[in-house]
C-alpha cells in the first residue's frame, strides 16, 4: 500500500498534490493539513491528530481520528496510522516550511519512522528528500542538483559515483563538512555509506513521483 500524508507546513501546489494523490491508495491529512487539502479541492480519506487546527470536523464526511497525545506531533500520528495499515511507501507533503522548529522536528520524525517503510520521502515543489540505505542508486539527468546531509551528526565512509564532486570514503559531519549543492554528471549515480544516517535531497523531477 502507498499512502500520501499532507502535514500542516508549506502548502504544495495543486499539481504536485494531485499527481501524488493519483498514485497513492490512501490520502491522510495530519490535522491542519486537512484544511489545506479541502481548500485546494481534495478530500482526504482520513484526518488524524489532536485536531486543534482542523476546522472542518463538523462537515467532514471522511474518517476523523482524534488523538490527544501531546508527546507526539500530528505527523507522527499520521505515520503511526500508515504503519498500522502496513503501508510500504509513504509520501509526505507539507512537512517543511513555515516554522524552522517544526521542520527540524519533522526531520527527526523522518529518521524515527524510516525503518518501518520501504520508502518514506518528503516532497515539496522544489525538493525530494529521503534517508538513504547503505547502498543507493538512481538515474537523474546531468546537472541535476543533489545534496547530502549527515542527519545523525556524522556519517562515515561516504562513496559517490556519478556526481560532479565525488566523495571517496571520507566522512560528512555537521559543522565541519556536509555535501550540499553537488550535481549529477553523466549516467546513474551511486551513493554508499558505512554508518550514520545520510539525508538525500534532490531537485524534484517527474521520475521521483
Amino acid at each position: 500500500m502507498r499512502i500520501l500524508i499532507l502535514a500542516n507546513g508549506s502548502e504544495p501546489s495543486s499539481g504536485l498534490l494531485g499527481s501524488l494523490r493519483e498514485k497513492c491508495d490512501r490520502f491522510v491529512a495530519a490535522d491542519g493539513g486537512g484544511n489545506t487539502a479541502i481548500k485546494m479541492g481534495f478530500r482526504p480519506d482520513t484526518v488524524i491528530g489532536d485536531l486543534d487546527s482542523f476546522s472542518h470536523d463538523s462537515d467532514f464526511d471522511g474518517e476523523l481520528i482524534r488523538d490527544p497525545d501531546q508527546e507526539t506531533n500530528d505527523l507522527e500520528k499520521a505515520l503511526s496510522l500508515a504503519r498500522s495499515l502496513k503501508a510500504v511507501r509513504v509520501d509526505v507533503l507539507g512537512a517543511t516550511g513555515k516554522r524552522l522548529d517544526h521542520t527540524l522536528k519533522n526531520l527527526s520524525v523522518l529518521q524515527q519512522f524510516n525503518p518501518f517503510f520501504d520508502t518514506l520521502a518528503f516532497y515539496d515543489d522544489s525538493f525530494y528528500t529521503r534517508i538513504l540505505p547503505r547502498d543507493f542508486s538512481i538515474s537523474l539527468p546531468p546537472g541535476h542538483l543533489v545534496s547530502l546531509f549527515p542527519l545523525s551528526g556524522r556519517v562515515e565512509g561516504v562513496v559517490t559515483r556519478g556526481l560532479r564532486y565525488p566523495l571517496n570514503g571520507e566522512p560528512l559531519e555537521n559543522g565541519r563538512r556536509d555535501g550540499t549543492s553537488n550535481e549529477t554528471a553523466e549516467g546513474p549515480i551511486r551513493i554508499q555509506h558505512a554508518s550514520g544516517t545520510l539525508l538525500f535531497m534532490t531537485a524534484l523531477a517527474p521520475d521521483l513521483l
